[in-house]
Formats: structure tokens, C-alpha cells, sequence
């Protein structure tokens, strides 16, 4: 994959420097699917990172576009998944369905600024979706970043907040509370909207974590720079573990508006999942860290 040339002036990205002398990660209440490897829970050591506090938005991507000329897999390839219940679109333009998962909809012409279909535009203070794991990569390319690995992404998400099951605590809504995006009602054919979204929300739409980092849990998947191996917690180093050296899928974390503990219970802080490279879909963004 040719990247794109650095820019010539670098977007700035609101970030806050951490570091970990030793950090708990995965899931200590044996809560994951078998097949994500949550486990087991081990120390981490993390050298010095600035990582966001949002996901990169539209707007940001717009400019990398713009600027770069950059055209992401989705659009080059005509079309990406969107969630049957936000299709902005004609029937023609659904290309196919996966009897297996018959809620997403392969849609033409659906790409980070048409997230919903050809007929939806997108708002750009929301994070930007249909964009692959090539594509972030491209982006980080251009604006002298980089994904954060999974390691660094787990560390930044808990926020300080040693072993507890969300971001915020261990309650998914205390005192009737929303502090995410996820799906409400019924799985995949009635969304109550009760946390205020139906799609996605406005990055800092809902409070940030301890170290300042909004939307961790729930609104996008956010991708990370690592291999995924269901087993690497297993065997992987204490300090600053960069994931397999090889691997078919990427590691994505943070869970989506679409997650339910029905079907996805994967806004909790130390879940696990994982994608193709080149898969975009519409819940699907990232995160940036300085080099």
C-alpha cells in the first residue's frame, strides 16, 4: 500500500501524554467471548504516549482527503456496510446481504461522507466511519501519527480505574445515567434511543474517562495498530507489547452504537474484537497517538 506524503502542515490533535509502570489489562471478571482472548489478566509496562481525547472526526478526515488526495477502500471498491436501520439509499443500491448477519447491508456509494448511503451526509464533528484499518494507517501516514497499539489503547481507556468493567465504573448506567453510545430496546429491530442516539453521536457528546479520553465505550470500533491472536495475552511481554508479528486480522476495541449485551457485549473496557484490514463499515473509526 503506497501512504501518502507527510503534510506539509500537520493537523493539530488534542492529546494528553500518559504512561503505565504497570497497569492490569483483560477482562477480570470473565465476562468475554472464548474467541476474544480477554484473558488472562496481566501487568503492562507503557513507555511515554499522547494519545487523542476524541476520535478523529469527519472534519479531520476531510481535510487529509482534501489536502492528499487520498481515496479510501470503500470508495474505490463502491460500496460498504451499513446497519439496516440507517440505510439512506434505493434498494438498487444495496449490493448484497449476509444471511449470516442480515442487519448490515452492503450498500453502494456508502463511504465516510455518505456513512448512511448516497443519500446521507456526514456531520463533521462525528467521528468518521467507513474507514479501514489501510485507511487510518494513510491518515496517520499523512498527519504524522500513528494507531495506537493495543496495549497503549487499553491503558488510555480504563483511565486510571484499576480492574472495573467500564470506563467509568463498574454500573453501565449508575444513578439511570447514560455515559455512552450503545444500542437501547431490542436487538437489531428497535433502538429506544434512550442515551439520546440512534447512530452515531458528536465526539464529547457524553463525559470523558479519568485521563480526559471521551466515547471509549460504544459510538465507533476504534482500530489499533496490532495483529489480533486470541492467545497473545498468553505469551505477550510485559512492557510495551506490539501485538503478533503476523496475523489476517486487526485489532478493534471500544465497541460501537450498536453493541447490546444481547448481542455485542463489547463496550466493556477490556473487550476484544477483530477485523480485515481492508473492512469499513459504519461503526468503525479511530484514534491517533504522536510518534
Amino acid at each position: 500500500m503506497k501512504l501518502p506524503e507527510p503534510a506539509a502542515t500537520p493537523p493539530a490533535h488534542d492529546q494528553v501524554r500518559l504512561e503505565s509502570r504497570g497497569f492490569a489489562m483483560g477482562d477480570a471478571f470473565d465476562e468475554g467471548y472464548p474467541a476474544d482472548g480477554e484473558g488472562p489478566v496481566h501487568t503492562v509496562r507503557l513507555a511515554p504516549y499522547a494519545i487523542d481525547v476524541t476520535t478523529v472526526t469527519v472534519a479531520m478526515f476531510g481535510r487529509f482527503v482534501e489536502e492528499s488526495g487520498y481515496v479510501t477502500v470503500a470508495e474505490r471498491e463502491g460500496s460498504s456496510a451499513v446497519f439496516h436501520l440507517a440505510v439512506a439509499a434505493s434498494r438498487a443500491d444495496v449490493v448484497a446481504v449476509d444471511p449470516a448477519v442480515p442487519w448490515w447491508l452492503d450498500v453502494r456509494g456508502a463511504d465516510w461522507c455518505h456513512p448512511h448511503g448516497p443519500l446521507s451526509d456526514a456531520e463533521p464533528d462525528h467521528p468518521v466511519v467507513h474507514v479501514a484499518w489501510d485507511d487510518a494507517v494513510a491518515y496517520c501516514a499523512w498527519a504524522g501519527r500513528r494507531l495506537p497499539t493495543e496495549a497503549q489503547w487499553e491503558h488510555a481507556a480504563r483511565g486510571g480505574l484499576a480492574g472495573r468493567r467500564f470506563a467509568w465504573g463498574d454500573e453501565l448506567n449508575p444513578g439511570g445515567r447514560w455515559l455512552c453510545n450503545i444500542w437501547q430496546g431490542r436487538f437489531p429491530y428497535e433502538n429506544t434511543g434512550a442515551d439520546g442516539h440512534l447512530a452515531t453521536a458528536p465526539v464529547r457528546a457524553y463525559p470523558p474517562n479519568g485521563f480526559g479520553l471521551y466515547e471509549v465505550a460504544g459510538n465507533v470500533w476504534e482500530w489499533c495498530a496490532d495483529w489480533f491472536a486470541p492467545d497473545y495475552y498468553e505469551r505477550s511481554p510485559a512492557a510495551d507489547p506490539q501485538g503478533p508479528e503476523t496475523g489476517e486480522r486487526r485489532v478493534m476495541r471500544g465497541g460501537s452504537y450498536l453493541c447490546h449485551h444481547s448481542y455485542c457485549h463489547r463496550y466493556r473496557v477490556a473487550a476484544r474484537s477483530a477485523n480485515t484490514p481492508a473492512s469499513s463499515s459504519g461503526n468503525c473509526g479511530f484514534r491517533t497517538v504522536a510518534l
